[in-house]
């Protein structure tokens, strides 16, 4: 096992839930950097640029879903597989999922690139409009294979237990695009000055780069992909079936939410500009907030993949107490924070008074309900790594499409504005309990299922 491994079936649950998840905490933020210092940059060439940039968002967003399931899937099948003790099969799986995820990625970028006056013409961008985009757009949909390539690697190596590795290429990533970005969009140092084209480039050359550095920590340090001359092609059906599954699921999964927001903002919307800028200001701080939380749904996933895979059950018990029990305090806490300083904190994001009211009845009405929506995040990533993302996506399908959706419908002929903040605090505390109760007894058959066919 090579010294970059780290196996998780033994050791403390708690200090390999801290190991895995710090690390992680500086890797997602500096992928949601990544775009966010494109938009800072873009945002100094004026508002016909920036209004360029915010019509990619719906699209890069989508790809991003997509790749994002691919590395769920790597994280949950390498470590079930780690844990079983199939070796050759982690360096097979690992191989061709970053030959799978690099076609995907490709194929993306291509339609992408070849229907781009039809994509954006349907979301009402005009000829010039459109002009913009595709300086933007026309260089980073031919470089989504390299956003694929380091993020699934990434997730192999967590799935081996080295969080800190991968943390470390996003956020040399992400250190390098901040840096390149200025000087190709302004052009500085002698550079000629590309604006969006600028942009575009900085932020593909740092993900050609991460995909190097990436393979070369697979190959070289981890031992996980297979030798060039070896490919096992005749096992590719295998791994694609082992991926896709769970690729899929957990990528509609991810598409899911975004899609529900973008309604309930529509329905804001009819309530005047100052109750969606309240909705921005309450949902990107509470993106803020749980940035731990994300990495601790992220950073459980490869313990309990590992721990299943060797059947160690109890440990998986241990993981999920463990997570979930933190998950509540954090958000009690965070909650706590925001109902007493609803207010002050809606004040430093708008001096608009019907902004500030709306942004702290906001956190004032769903505030408290966070615990119970992050059970089911919780959930969610542990049934991802069990390598059931049917779960996770019942789940989603429930909570956002049929009930969600028409209780804010609901919410907002009876309440307007806080009828919507009321229905959504509702959903989750309802959907929180339930799911809770319903996936400690699946989660406990599934067990039982596997321990009477070992049997």
């Amino acid at each position: 096992m090579s010294q970059a491994r780290v196996d998780l079936k033994t050791g403390s649950i708690r200090a390999h839930l801290v190991r895995m998840t710090i690390p992680m905490i500086w890797g997602i933020a500096a992928i949601v950097s990544l775009q966010l210092v494109d938009t800072y940059y873009v945002s100094l060439l004026g508002t016909d640029r920036l209004a360029a940039m915010s019509f990619t968002f719906p699209v890069t967003f989508f790809i991003f879903s997509i790749i994002m399931g691919f590395g769920i899937a790597m994280s949950s099948v390498t470590a079930r597989l780690i844990g079983e003790g199939r070796e050759e099969d982690v360096r097979r799986v690992t191989t061709h999922g970053l030959m799978i995820v690099f076609i995907v990625g490709s194929a993306m970028g291509l339609i992408g690139h070849s229907l781009h006056d039809f994509i954006y013409e349907a979301m009402g961008a005009d000829e010039k409009m459109r002009g913009l985009i595709y300086q933007y757009m026309g260089i980073w949909s031919l470089g989504a294979p390299f956003l694929a390539i380091p993020f699934v690697g990434n997730a192999a190596m967590r799935a081996a237990g080295n969080a800190a590795t991968p943390a470390m290429i996003m956020v040399g990533m992400a250190v390098l695009n901040a840096l390149l970005a200025p000087v190709l969009v302004f052009g500085l140092f002698g550079f000629p000055r590309m604006e969006l084209q600028g942009a575009a480039i900085a932020t593909v050359f740092s993900q050609i780069i991460a995909s190097i550095a990436c393979l070369f920590v697979l190959a070289k340090r981890n031992k996980m992909l297979l030798p060039l001359s070896d490919l096992h092609f005749s096992f590719f059906g295998d791994s694609m079936k082992r991926l896709i599954f769970i690729a899929l699921a957990a990528g509609l999964t991810s598409a899911i939410n975004p899609f529900v927001n973008s309604i309930i903002i529509g329905l804001l919307a009819k309530f005047g500009p100052e109750a969606v800028a309240s909705f921005g200001i309450a949902t990107r701080i509470e993106a803020f907030a749980f940035i731990i939380l994300m990495a601790l749904a992220v950073g459980m996933g490869p313990i309990i993949g590992q721990n299943f895979g060797a059947r160690n059950f109890e440990r998986v018990h241990e993981t999920l107490r463990s997570a979930i029990g933190f998950s509540v305090l954090w958000s009690m806490g965070t909650a706590t924070v925001l109902f007493v300083l609803a207010r002050p904190i809606a004040s430093i994001f708008s001096n608009d008074p019907i902004v500030v009211y709306y942004a702290a009845m906001s956190f004032m009405i769903i505030a408290p309900c966070y615990m119970f929506n992050n059970l089911i995040n919780g959930w969610s990533s542990a049934f991802n790594a069990m390598g059931k993302p049917q779960m996770s996506l019942i789940m989603t399908v429930i909570r956002m499409i049929a009930l969600m959706i028409p209780a804010v419908i609901i919410g907002s002929h009876i309440g307007g504005v806080m009828g919507i903040f009321a229905a959504i605090s509702l959903v989750n505390i309802a959907t929180g309990i339930g799911f809770h109760l319903w996936s400690r007894r699946v989660c406990m058959q599934t067990e039982a299922k596997l321990a009477l066919k070992a049997s």
